[in-house]
């Protein structure tokens, strides 16, 4: 992927902050024809956006639109209902002490926006992001991944058909240009992906007191309690964990198994891989590959840090990875350190001696850093006691992934998973600015408040 000039985005930054001085888009029928133009531009591109997905990433039609496009264009549908809501003024009630005030919220669009998404889901990261930067008014650059370059030229070309440039553009390159991005002067940055990075955007973002949305990852727990229906946890996990091969920043990423129903866990995940994916998954046209050669080295090295008790077949011509159990890890190992981000699963059991298996769980994950997600199976009352007593992004109990599937509910990351919120109208509020003002009539000026204070016992009485 070639990296664009930085003379061009120079030009680029410079044209849409011209633009949005214009007022061109605070108008809320504008910003709906935009997403209107937006809706359109996905349904028409449909077939090359997937084919990009199968080129890149070997994700089958069937899941890039699960997991894509279905996802932006249901969003984008929801704020054409909904902008113009939110965008209203809101009257907020005004005590007595500012008699003869009214008080209002009003919603602005914070201006010209940077948005910087990974490979893993690189049309849903890239576009959800920019449903809220239009509903909202600002203006947006887009900033895609180069480890998928056939998405990333098929996005570019289609922004590029569908917008004009001084209101929406795609820049494309490695970390040079981000750089190059980062040291711009930005009125939002919206970034999705590791932590180590988003700390030199926090970093840029800081000299210029730029507003940041962190959308990143860490290692989500998945706990199997012994009261959990083995099948359908096994088939729920097998799937969650297969789902792009594990390539998902929510996927449950190792497991918490209690003592009692390990063994039959591990069994019914093989069958549950079986069932969804064939004899063989790697024949599977729904088993997706590693993004590249890089990746797949990185997960098979986690091979060595257990013993493998499922899976563990790899072909890096293919960069295909089996789904792989793996238990004797230790908590300081690289693949309980690092964020794993493919098919591989280290499985830790523990039991009730001593401490309670729940007491157990709650003492590994708080110990750790904050996860994005955070998955229990088994009893819903004992899920939700600990999940008081944790904390996560989000979380499922008795499934994993279907959090971001609800476009009602916010998703967001916490401490070092990441921080701000977005979909439905959290992805409006991420690009926007909430303003009070205070409307004070004319017709009486009641002397209170001025010097010398006359009638201060009364005032202090109100007050």
């Amino acid at each position: 992927m070639e990296n664009t000039a930085t003379d061009t985005i120079l030009r680029i930054h410079n044209s849409q902050k011209e633009y949005f001085s214009t007022g061109a888009t605070l108008d809320i029928d504008f910003r709906k024809n935009m997403l209107r133009k937006l809706l359109k531009a996905m349904n028409d591109w449909e077939s090359r956006l997937c084919e990009a997905l199968w080129k890149d990433l070997h994700k089958s039609y069937e899941e890039a639109y699960l997991t894509e496009l279905s996802i932006v264009t249901g969003e984008i549908r929801n704020h054409i209902r909904n902008a113009g809501r939110w965008a209203e003024r809101e009257r907020r009630h005004s005590p007595l002490k500012l008699f003869p005030s009214r008080s209002y919220v009003v919603k602005e669009p914070l201006g010209c926006s940077l948005i910087i998404s990974p490979w893993n889901y690189p049309v849903q990261l890239l576009l959800n992001p920019l449903v809220g930067a239009i509903s909202a008014g600002c203006t947006a650059v887009l900033k895609p991944s180069p480890y998928v370059p056939s998405v990333s030229k098929v996005i570019e070309e289609m922004i590029h058909e569908t917008f004009e440039e001084r209101y929406i553009a795609v820049v494309q390159g490695n970390r040079d240009v981000n750089s190059t991005l980062l040291e711009l002067r930005w009125d939002m940055i919206f970034f999705t992906g590791s932590p180590a990075l988003a700390r030199k955007v926090m970093s840029a973002a800081s000299k210029n007191l730029t507003p940041v949305v962190l959308e990143l990852g860490g290692k989500s727990p998945c706990i199997i309690d012994r009261t959990a229906d083995i099948r359908i946890a096994a088939r729920r996990i097998a799937w969650g964990k297969t789902l792009n091969s594990g390539q998902t920043c929510i996927a449950p990423d190792y497991i918490l198994i209690h003592k009692d129903v390990k063994e039959a866990f591990v069994k019914a995940f093989a069958e549950e891989v079986r069932n969804l994916h064939g004899a063989d998954i790697q024949d599977d046209t729904h088993y997706v590959r590693m993004v590249n050669d890089k990746a797949f080295e990185r997960v098979t090295g986690y091979f060595k840090d257990g013993k493998i008790i499922y899976g563990g077949r790899s072909d890096a011509a293919e960069r295909f990875i089996e789904p792989t159990l793996l238990e004797d890890v230790t908590p300081d190992s690289p693949v309980m350190t690092e964020e794993i981000f493919g098919p591989v699963f280290p499985v830790i059991t523990l039991d009730d001696r001593g401490n309670t298996f729940s007491e157990k769980v709650i003492e590994f994950v708080t110990s750790r850093e904050k996860p994005l997600a955070f998955y229990y199976f088994g009893k819903e009352s004992d899920g939700w006691e600990i999940i008081r007593r944790t904390s996560s992004g989000g979380g499922c109990i008795n499934d994993v992934i279907m959090h971001i599937a609800n476009e009602n509910q916010p998703f967001g990351g916490v401490g070092n998973s990441g921080m701000g919120r977005y979909h439905d109208k959290e992805s409006f509020e991420a690009f926007s600015h909430t303003r009070s003002i205070i409307c004070t009539g004319t017709w009486i000026d009641l002397p209170f408040r001025y010097m010398p204070y006359k009638m201060f016992g009364l005032v202090k009485k109100i007050l």
